[in-house]
């Protein structure tokens, strides 16, 4: 291991100690933490911000380099520690080929990448952006962007575990739930009283043919919707008719789709079963397309492998949305990220340092 990816390394295992698990984590110290080593690094300015969100607050800090054109981003939130750990989570462990522990690949990985990077070259008219609250519901990097530091960013690049691919569009993600009540009561009683979950069952089983009827459709690429029935709930104990049933589904749509019309035939199809079904929209994820790929491929170069489609959401969907063309890249294996004995490869964090250098290094030609 060469010098640079040895204070990568020890970096990132700093990192990792730190709890930012969403929810319950501490993002604001991470953040805080964070502005002291941009401060040190010598940007123009640092700020940390926070957001309330239910359980916790979120938090970001950002570093301006002149007058940010170029937004460099990472998430500071992990998911909980899935099941199968074998080491501890919050306690890195550096081998000769990898760092283990929560959020190595998703996202810390990156973030020590992008420190390093930035002790050895500022970058120019450049923003660095490490944000809350990726992992569950995005409530933080839209405050961000409401902010006047965001105001003149016209490109992103947005850091996720890409197995040195360059992401260049996804899928969205939408989420409903349909609810019907009924009267309730003992099952004795049961044939003579509506049965919600009964309800919901039909429009579940309506929704599979609906979704399996969207397969042949979209781009070549992402043909299709993904869609997936979640579960039925309201069920009390088997001698007790439920007075409430909830049904659970989702859709991934791609680039370009029309939602309005998913949304219309969801609600004929709930109607034709009964009519005091209630549908409600718990989550709309747009989906992302790379506007200006020339642009983004100037700053970046030969480092991706490919560029090409991502199969999961990122926040790049946000910043598009927001009219900040992005791409999505960074070091690390997404089979890695959310798993048991989460890793990312040290070849992995030179390479994404090297990236990342070599950005910033480019940004004062641009």
């Amino acid at each position: 291991m060469n010098q640079t990816g040895a204070g990568c390394a020890s970096l990132l295992a700093e990192l990792i100690g730190f709890d930012t698990v969403n929810p319950g984590g501490d993002e604001p110290a991470l953040c805080h933490h964070l502005a002291g080593k941009l401060e040190a690094i010598g940007a123009d300015s640092v700020t940390v911000g926070t957001t309330p969100r239910p359980g916790q607050t979120g938090a970001w800090v950002f570093a301006r380099f002149g007058t940010p054109e170029l937004l460099v981003n990472a998430h500071v939130d992990t998911v909980p520690a899935n099941r199968g750990w074998t080491r501890n989570p919050h306690q890195a462990e550096v081998t000769s080929e990898h760092v283990y522990g929560l959020g190595s690949a998703d996202t810390k990985g990156a973030i020590a990448c992008i420190l390093t990077a930035l002790g050895d070259v500022k970058p120019q008219n450049v923003g660095i952006l490490f944000s809350g609250d990726e992992e569950r519901s995005s409530t933080v990097l839209p405050k961000f962007l409401e902010t006047p530091e965001a105001k003149a960013a016209k490109h992103a690049i947005v850091c996720e575990p890409t197995t040195r691919r360059a992401g260049i569009r996804h899928r969205g993600v939408l989420c409903y739930q349909a609810e019907i009540r009924g009267q309730g009561g003992h099952s004795s009683k049961a044939d003579t009283m509506p049965k919600p979950i009964v309800t919901m069952a039909k429009l579940a089983v309506a929704l599979a043919e609906l979704g399996e009827s969207f397969v042949p459709e979209g781009p070549a690429d992402m043909k299709g919707l993904c869609f997936n029935i979640a579960g039925i709930d309201g069920g009390v104990a088997f001698n007790v008719v439920p007075e409430l049933a909830r049904l659970t589904w989702s859709a991934r749509q791609p680039p370009g789709f029309d939602t309005q019309v998913l949304e219309e035939r969801q609600l004929e199809l709930a109607a034709s079963i009964d009519s005091d079904i209630v549908i409600t929209k718990v989550l709309d994820q747009p989906p992302f397309a790379i506007r200006d790929q020339a642009h983004l491929q100037a700053l970046i170069g030969d480092y991706p492998q490919i560029w090409s489609p991502l199969d999961f959401w990122t926040e790049a969907a946000v910043f598009s949305q927001a009219g900040i063309d992005a791409v999505v890249i960074g070091p690390g294996d997404i089979a890695q990220a959310h798993a048991a004995d989460e890793f990312v490869t040290l070849s992995d964090l030179d390479w994404a340092t090297s990236m990342f250098r070599d950005v910033f290094t480019n940004t004062h030609a641009s």
